[in-house]
This record gives structure tokens, sequence and C-alpha cells, in this order.
């Protein structure tokens, strides 16, 4: 059997710590934990325990990546309000931060833990307010043209671009008017296919998804529509139909969708979109609906959210194709 050194012509490395950012294929010796380490592709998606927020709260916004992430407004069921509240997460805890300026649920957000974008909401009624975050305070900005919450948006980007679609206003209805903001103003573009509230968007400005959400008065969609930069466009539909679905990704061809509600049951299945068609891979730990969405299809979150209750716990998803450290054992 050929060695490690004949296969890849040098010895395992041995370190004293793990190194800070290990490249795919390479192989240590850790001396203080006397493990043998790689970095591989993960195949198959899981979802991990993350670190509890501060606050059990719904219906947040969310910016940022699954290691330096915000979250900001929700609803605190216990007791009942309607949330300010900023906390950052680093990949492993939940910090409270400055508060935004008009507390809201069903509020939606873009961009990064330190130059975000928080659009929409209810306060109630439905609000058209937009704020910027400059990674310390939140400023008011230019408002939507069409107040709304609980809609659809791009999930990835920078907080000088973003677009979002569908929503509600009043509560009951579902919109299916679309925005883009340019860093200044907010401008209305084509309209969704189907008029919806609940729904989950992922990708950016020219190219996004839609999926999910709920028609007036009730119920679960699985519509699925792409975003070109100009039209939206009807595609293959999720697995399963439901709405407060919680979405991540970066472009029209790679976007996850998890959680939600529907037929009386708080969901736990996660789907995968590949451009093309929705492949249902690992479930939520704790099934939920309206988490933040923060993310991408191999490294996402699910930070709070409601079942029964607003919830504390989060979840960290590693998806097919993420980088991973891996412990070898002898078995």
């Amino acid at each position: 059997m050929a060695t490690y050194k004949e296969i890849k012509g040098t010895q395992i490395e041995v370190l004293s710590s793990d190194p800070s950012n290990p490249v795919e294929g390479q192989v240590w010796y850790n001396s203080t934990s006397n493990v043998l380490k790689g970095q591989a592709a993960t195949t198959v998606g899981a979802w991990a325990t993350g670190g509890n927020r501060n606050t059990a709260m719904n219906n947040s916004g969310g910016a940022g990546t699954q290691t330096a992430a915000l979250a900001f407004g929700g609803y605190v069921t216990s007791p009942a309000s309607y949330s300010n509240k900023t906390e950052s997460y680093n990949g492993t805890s939940w910090t409270a931060v400055n508060n935004m300026t008009t507390g809201r649920t069903g509020v939606r957000g873009t961009g990064t833990q330190t130059a975000a974008l928080a659009f929409g909401g209810d306060l109630p009624p439905e609000t058209a307010k937009t704020e910027t975050w400059n990674g310390t305070n939140w400023t008011e900005v230019n408002d939507l043209n069409s107040a709304r919450a609980n809609m659809g948006s791009s999930t990835v980007g920078v907080a000088t671009a973003a677009i979002t679609f569908g929503g509600a206003n009043p509560p009951g209805t579902g919109l299916a008017v679309t925005e883009s903001y340019n860093g200044t103003n907010w401008t209305e573009l084509n309209d969704l296919n189907n008029a919806r509230r609940g729904l989950a968007g992922a990708g950016i400005t020219t190219s996004a998804l839609a999926y999910g959400g709920a028609p007036p008065p009730s119920g679960g969609l699985a519509y699925t529509e792409l975003w070109n930069g100009t039209n939206w466009t009807e595609v293959n539909d999720l697995n399963t139909a439901r709405r407060s679905i919680n979405g991540a990704g970066a472009s029209n061809t790679s976007a996850l969708g998890f959680g939600g509600y529907s037929g009386g049951v708080y969901r736990a299945q996660t789907e995968l979109w590949n451009g093309t068609n929705w492949t249902e891979v690992a479930d939520l730990a704790t099934a939920r609906s309206a988490s933040s969405n923060i993310g991408t299809q191999t490294l996402a979150l699910a930070a709070g959210g409601y079942n029964n209750n607003s919830l504390t716990n989060t979840e960290e998803w590693t998806g097919p194709g993420a980088s991973i450290t891996k412990t070898f054992t002898d078995s």
C-alpha cells in the first residue's frame, strides 16, 4: 500500500493548532489534541447546533454570512412586542448591539454584518421605512414605494443594491409588487406572476428567486419564480408547499429553502435549488417558520423563528460542496 508521502510527495504536517485557512485535500496532525485532521468538501448537507439568540424572536430581518451575521427587528411573543433589537453573530454566539430606529416584525434585509439594509415590516400597520446599518448605528433613509411586511428579498450582496418582492398589506392580502434599491431610492419594477405573502427570496438584484408563500387569505404555495433582472418567470415548484418559509442563496440558480408552515404543521424540510429543480435534503432539528434569512446555499443560518412560540435556538447549515474540517479515526 502506498504511503501518504508517496502519493502526495510530502509528509503529513505536524501543527500545534489547526490552520486558519486550510485548503481542500490538506492533511495535518494536531499535536495539541493528538488528532489527525484533513480538509474536505461535503457530499451531503447537514444542520448543526449554533449559539442561541439572546431574545426569543420570529420574523426578524437578516444580513451577512453564517459566521458574521446580523439579525434585527422581529416579534417577541412573551411579553408581546414589536422589537427594534439588533444582534450580531460571530459563528459562535449572539451579541446585542445598537437598536433599530423603528421596532417592527416581518422586516427584511440584505448586505453584510457591517453594512446592512433593513426595509418594510409591520409596526403595525405595514411600513415602507428603510434603514441602513454602518456597523454601529441605524439611520433612516428613503422609504419603499409600497409599504409591506413578510416579503421576499435578495439575501446576499451589498446594502446599496437590493431587491424585494411580494409581501402583505394589509396582513391578509398578498402583493405582487417588486422594487429595487440603488443606494438612494427604491424603484418599482415588473410584478411577480403570483401575488403572495410569507414567501422566501434568494439572490441579488439581477438574479433572484421567489418561492413559497401564501395566497390571500391563507394556505401555503409551492410556486417558484425566477428573476433575470427584468422579468419574473414561473419555474418548477417546491416539493413541499408552505408559507413563512425561510430562504438563502446567491443567485437564481443556487438557493436554499427551509422550514415554514402549511397544513397545520411547522415544517423542518430543507430543499436545494439547482436552477431547474428543488431536491429535498436534510431536515432542521427544530421545525420552524419565520426565522431570519441569512447566508447561501452552502452556508446558512436558521436563527430564531416560530413553533407555537418564538424561538432562540440557531441552526447552522453546511451544504453539499462546502469545505469542512474532518477528524480521521481508525474505525
